[in-house]
């Protein structure tokens, strides 16, 4: 499972052309899809939730999820800060622009809605009820016949045809989608409110959820308008909020839609408490964060452990104007790293991404610049009961034996750990290990300089950063590199054109957190696949082409319950920390925010730890 990427109400991420949008019925007419389907669809019970493994939390005719506030007053205006250069687009489903914040939060409904306390479950919002048989070869969604867009149009099966289609085929739709989705075999428009979806495969268990996360897009609308154009025309939507102004590049404000179809449902109750949600833009965090000491907006989120230290002072803190707080939350944390870009000649050789690592020393960083407030990360799972650890078990063994001629040795015989400057070692030592594993690689010093010992092409690369912040944090690792003789430099870009560079794959090394679920399923395709490595706007930043680690993938989609998704995404994650694809950062287990003090909030927290759409304005 996958949060959107500014997509769905679930996490944040880099939101995600001149071609007419798809007529659906034409294409169903034409047979434009599969129609090698598994099978008819048998009527089967109807049900108002499902979950990937075993039963739901909350049984039918539940009131609300047990993280919100009921009762919470609606009303007031809540102002949160954007750290970027501008937005261009409210159209975050496509390879163009960047999108405005709230953008995919707000706007769109989907079909389903997951609950927040629960490993990966979903119910009803845009379809009421979710009905698939015991194998989950196919799936249909029974909608509310009260779902309504923002203009009191309803939303039909067809508009649900309709957006599947056009994300998953259209030539400037973010390419994720055909990978999340690339299992359906046919789409059925049962009747105005109801829409099947069959499978190739009763192999992937997790595609029904998945399909219920879709955003769905009004046909009247976008089939009269170029869908692949990055454009400031406020899009028609059907979610909690809608666009009310927005200054371009500098702010956007939404408003909550007052005779919103869905507030009243259990999924939604004593949520979207706000009357308006502000996004005002800022070039750099300092300025914003000084910008919110002085008031001029609301709530903000701390990621630097120096800021959280040491700047969040002064007279409004000492008054109790401005609060602060640490919440917990049980979360994967995934991977933070600097990520090398495989495709790059320099990073293709494993040996060499794996001495580069010795020359980050997260021990002085920790201590000198963070205070000590952060744990090394030493899985792409990190935080959760899916990280590898120590050796593998009897179970991931099972899995990973018939590749063994296929993989690194160390898989089988090494924890892995990422290098570490604790005491007893130092940096020096793990330099002289570097330079021996680069000898190892075919690499020798000459003048200075680290240089190939056949080809004498030197060893340089450049880090690609978008956070003023993470110069501090580079400068120490590349004078480290330096004293290997490795030539490295830092260059430091607006938001445009790292988002863009991003998604055509132009750098060497980034630093990028890659998140991950507690579910973890058809989105991996995305990170880590053979098929998306050469597609434009791909998750697969590291450029990952390996067939062992494309079948551990299907593994993993396939998974029958709980206790094999573990075991088959522990052998996963222990393949992919073999590959030395990145040098591992750090992570923490709660979020800071501080706030001026005018909030509500629950007592209990979903298992993220924090979500402002269950705050509210205290009166």
């Amino acid at each position: 499972m996958f949060s959107f990427a500014n997509g769905l109400r679930t996490a944040p991420h880099f939101p995600f052309g001149s071609a007419a949008t798809f007529c659906l019925t034409a294409a169903l007419s034409l047979g434009l899809f599969n129609q090698s389907a598994l099978a008819e669809p048998q009527q089967v019970q109807p049900r108002h939730g499902v979950a990937m493994h075993g039963d739901v939390k909350y049984p039918e005719g539940f009131t609300h999820f047990d993280y919100v506030n009921p009762s919470a007053p609606k009303g007031g205006t809540m102002r949160l800060s954007v750290v970027g250069d501008n937005f261009d687009s409210f159209n975050p489903f496509v390879i163009k622009g960047v999108s405005a914040a709230g953008v995919g939060a707000y706007l769109y409904d989907s079909l389903m809605k997951q609950s927040g306390d629960e490993p990966f479950s979903e119910y009803g919002l845009i379809a009421e009820k979710i009905e698939m048989p015991e194998d989950r070869s196919w799936v249909s969604f029974h909608l509310n016949k009260a779902a309504r867009f923002h203009d009191g149009h309803p939303i039909t099966a067809e508009d649900v045809a309709f957006t599947f289609k056009l994300l998953t085929e259209h030539e400037q739709a973010q390419p994720f989608y055909r990978a999340y989705w690339g299992d359906v075999s046919e789409v059925k428009v049962v009747n105005d409110h109801q829409v099947t979806f069959i499978f190739k495969t009763d192999q992937n268990k997790e595609l029904p959820l998945i399909l219920g996360q879709m955003p769905v897009l009004p046909k009247h609308w976008w089939e009269k308008r170029d869908f692949g154009a990055a454009n400031l025309e406020p899009p028609l939507g059907s979610g909690p909020y809608r666009i009310k102004s927005f200054d371009a590049g500098r702010s956007v404000t939404w408003e909550r839609v007052d005779d919103y179809w869905a507030k009243d449902l259990p999924v939604n109750k004593g949520m979207y408490n706000f009357d308006t949600l502000v996004y005002d833009y800022y070039k750099d965090n300092t300025v914003a964060l000084e910008a919110f000491k002085a008031g001029h907006y609301d709530l903000r989120q701390e990621y630097t452990a120096k800021n959280w230290a040491t700047l969040y002072t002064g007279e409004a803190f000492d008054k109790g104007q401005i609060k602060k707080e640490e919440i917990a939350h049980e979360m994967p944390v995934g991977m933070q790293a600097f990520i090398y870009n495989t495709r790059r000649p320099v990073f293709q050789d494993r040996l060499v991404r794996e001495a580069l690592a010795y020359a980050f020393d997260y021990e002085w960083t920790n201590a000198n610049l963070f205070h000590g407030a952060y744990t090394r990360t030493d899985s792409f799972f990190e935080n959760s009961e899916l990280a590898s650890s120590g050796l593998p078990s009897k179970e991931e063994l099972e899995i990973l034996t018939p590749f063994k001629d296929k993989l690194p040795p160390e898989v089988f015989t090494t924890p892995y750990q990422p290098p570490s400057t604790a005491a007893p070692g130092s940096i020096r030592d793990n330099l002289k290990t570097a330079l021996e594993k680069l000898g190892q690689a075919g690499y020798e010093v000459r003048q200075g300089r680290m240089v190939h010992k056949e080809t004498g092409k030197p060893l340089q690369f450049e880090i690609l950063l978008v956070q003023k912040d993470f110069e501090r944090v580079v400068q120490p690792f590349i004078k480290n590199l330096q004293r290997l003789g490795v030539r490295v430099t830092a260059r430091l870009v607006d938001t445009s054109q790292y988002i863009n560079r991003v998604r055509s794959f132009n750098y060497d090394m980034i630093v990028l957190t890659l998140p991950q679920s507690d579910s973890p399923g058809n989105e991996q395709r995305d990170y880590w696949s053979s098929v998306a490595v050469d597609s434009p706007g791909s998750r697969n930043y590291i450029g990952v082409k390996d067939p062992v680690v494309d079948e551990l993938i299907e593994l993993v989609i396939s998974a029958p319950d709980r206790e094999s998704l573990i075991h088959r995404t522990r052998a996963l994650d222990r393949v992919l920390l073999a590959g030395h694809y990145v040098i591992p950062q750090w992570h923490n287990r709660t979020t800071r925010v501080a706030y001026w003090d005018k909030f509500g909030h629950p007592d209990t927290p979903p298992k993220t730890g924090i979500d402002l759409d269950t705050w509210w304005i205290r009166k």
